[in-house]
């Protein structure tokens, strides 16, 4: 039996490529037509600021700083919608709307912009979903997370580094964290190649388990006294038979 909860589609592929794609194009159109569209971030307390709850993610600050969101993105982003299916879209919409408005509360006097704090959403929704389901897979790309990406939890607290949206950060860290635990999954089980492994699986009744005692020990089983063949009854048998005489008419 296979596994059939993973499956690969051309949306693996297309919706990363497609976001930093729309990225890229902004910061092109902010260069070709020397526009400054930093003032669609996120302003937090303040009305118009809300706006930036949609746009913020497609807005950098430089070519660094869009290079350095593009990578992580295209990785999470298919790993989400590879691995989780069933709840990518959620996840990826509720994810930026709710990180973007804790931002709103909780930032700075300032426009706060980037994919950083979605790229938060992602891995911790990714890590702690993963340790949930406690399915080997999952807790396998959860641990993979934490080896390439775990150095990005310092960047959650303030005055790590300047010029960064810590607040940005930890919104998605807990946004992430939170969806992990509101969105459901599938029971993920592993896929059962053996007789052994069924949940109704009686060790007493299976020929090979009879071949070992209480310890654990190998030992042959006797055969029925029933299948034990009579060699010489068989014998005689076969010369009655060959003669043609009846062994019952014989006596």
């Amino acid at each position: 039996m296979r596994s059939n909860h993973f499956t690969f589609s051309t949306s693996v592929v297309a919706w990363p490529l497609f976001f930093v794609l729309a990225m890229w194009i902004v910061f092109w159109f902010e260069l070709k037509f020397s526009v400054d569209v930093k003032d669609f971030g996120i302003y937090p307390r303040d009305v118009k600021g809300l706006l930036g709850i949609l746009f913020s993610p497609f807005i950098h600050g430089d070519l660094l700083h869009l290079y350095n969101n593009s990578i992580p993105l295209v990785l999470l982003l298919a790993a989400l919608r590879y691995f989780y299916r069933k709840v990518s879209f959620n996840v990826l919409v509720f994810g930026i709307l709710i990180s973007g408005f804790l931002t709103w509360l909780i930032g700075r006097e300032s426009y706060h912009i980037g994919a950083s704090g979605l790229i938060y959403v992602l891995v911790s929704f990714i890590f702690f979903k993963g340790i949930q389901t406690k399915y080997y897979r999952l807790v396998a790309l959860s641990l993979t997370l934490i080896m390439v990406y775990g150095g990005l939890i310092w960047y959650v607290f303030p005055d790590v580094e300047e010029g960064i949206s810590w607040e940005g950060h930890l919104s998605g860290l807990i946004t992430g964290f939170g969806m992990s635990l509101f969105f459901k999954t599938p029971e993920y089980k592993k896929p059962i190649r053996y007789e052994w492994e069924l949940p109704d699986f009686d060790p007493q009744s299976d020929p090979f388990m009879k071949h070992f005692d209480a310890e654990g020990n190998f030992v042959n089983t006797p055969k029925p006294e029933d299948e034990i063949p009579n060699y010489f009854t068989t014998s005689i048998q076969v010369i009655y038979d060959f003669i043609g005489i009846n062994k019952k008419d014989s006596n």
